[in-house]
């Protein structure tokens, strides 16, 4: 079985092996570094800032397994209320609020792996918090000083999977361009989407989601070195990326939505009280295409990073494909210290796998990102 190599990276599966390790590299994430807004607040102090009484509402926020999140507020009035932002004060938000996490972001996942600034060739940034144009990567340019010649792309509004959409486009970037240094940023001003209101529509939103942006750096190793013996890492660094799978739950496109909203005169974003049963549902069938295509099983994943969704999702996917709560510690973290983060935040969660220093060479890490569509993607990686 073959398959053209006019698309490298993408299905380095369906390549035989013999014709894999003489033509195609594999890209490796070298560096990481996450930032988040000013402030943070813990769910009892916005309830009490936002004057939120309703008892309903009160439970989801303090029953959202969330103990803090980084928001940017709307400023008060005399009496301390919050004020409305119109879209055109939320657009700039973001735009201020997403360039400067992601600045700080992308300088220091750079200087973590001893690169600067003029080093970057390709530049990847991710975002659905607020729309721009030129995009989020153009002002990136401009702010940091990255040279003009840089290659960019831009994905916008694909919302919380976003992340791994990116890494499929930038993994396979790097792979064409061996030795070359490709930066993937997801920003994510999440304080920039909200509408606030009494409605419970409104609630699950506003309890779940935080301000925060994730880069990384990824480089591709020589062909010759890529693929060798599971136990051999290919080089020193981070895990090599082996492959990716995707899923579109084309019943549930209507189920997380971020769409215009005429009584608000706002964009607003709509998550469906099934999205975690339906996301849990369909966790095993890309899971175990995205390990079969490799001749993999579960049990042979020592590190899942997966996207923190949320409780009731996280729940979801780690009963429906028997993982262990240890298994999704930095997941469950994640969502403590940060809320859901979008597009970033799997990474947030790959940044303290780091951290914690658990892996070894020869790993295999699956990462799982969910949002929009309703979509499911994963990616394979070895240490």
């Amino acid at each position: 079985m073959t398959i053209s190599l006019t698309a490298p990276g993408v299905d380095v599966f369906d390549i035989p092996e013999h014709d894999r390790r003489k033509t195609l590299g594999a890209a490796r994430i070298t560096g990481v570094a996450t930032a988040v807004s000013e402030t943070s607040y813990s769910q009892r102090e916005l309830l009490d800032i936002c004057a939120i009484t309703d008892p309903r509402v009160r439970s989801v926020f303090l029953n959202s397994a969330i103990e803090r999140r980084f928001l940017t507020l709307p400023p008060r009035a005399e009496d301390g209320t919050l004020l409305t932002e119109a879209q055109g004060e939320l657009l700039a938000k973001h735009k201020q609020v997403a360039l400067d996490m992601g600045v700080r972001a992308v300088r220091a996942a750079l200087e973590n792996v001893g690169l600067d600034i003029e080093d970057i060739d390709y530049l990847c940034c991710t975002t659905t918090t607020g729309f721009l144009t030129p995009g989020l990567s153009a002002h990136l340019i401009r702010e940091m000083g990255i040279s003009a010649k840089t290659s960019r792309v831009d994905v916008v509004g694909m919302g919380c999977n976003a992340g791994l959409n990116a890494l499929n486009a930038t993994s396979s970037w790097a792979v064409a361009n061996p030795g070359k240094v490709a930066v993937m940023l997801c920003a994510e001003a999440c304080s920039a989407a909200y509408v606030i209101d009494g409605s419970m529509r409104t609630a699950v939103v506003n309890s779940l989601f935080g301000d925060g942006a994730a880069a990384i750096v990824l480089v591709a190793d020589s062909p010759d070195t890529a693929h060798a013996a599971a136990d051999i890492p290919a080089s020193p660094g981070g895990p090599r990326i082996l492959g990716f799978a995707s899923h579109l739950i084309t019943d549930a496109i209507d189920a997380m939505r971020y769409d215009w909203d005429d009584d608000q005169g706002k964009f607003s974003f709509y998550l469906d009280p099934q999205v975690p049963y339906v996301v849990g549902a369909h966790a095993e069938q890309v899971v175990d295409r995205l390990l079969n295509n490799a001749g993999l099983r579960r049990s042979d994943i020592s590190q899942w990073l997966v996207h923190s969704g949320g409780k009731k999702v996280i729940d979801a996917v780690r009963v429906n494909l028997g993982l262990t709560r240890h298994d999704v510690r930095h997941t469950t973290g994640v969502l403590r210290d940060y809320g859901n983060l979008s597009s970033g935040s799997f990474l947030f969660s790959y940044e303290r796998l780091l951290q914690e220093a658990a892996t070894k060479a020869g790993d295999y890490g699956v990462l799982m990102t969910m949002g929009p569509g309703s979509t499911i993607e994963t990616a394979l990686v070895q240490w």
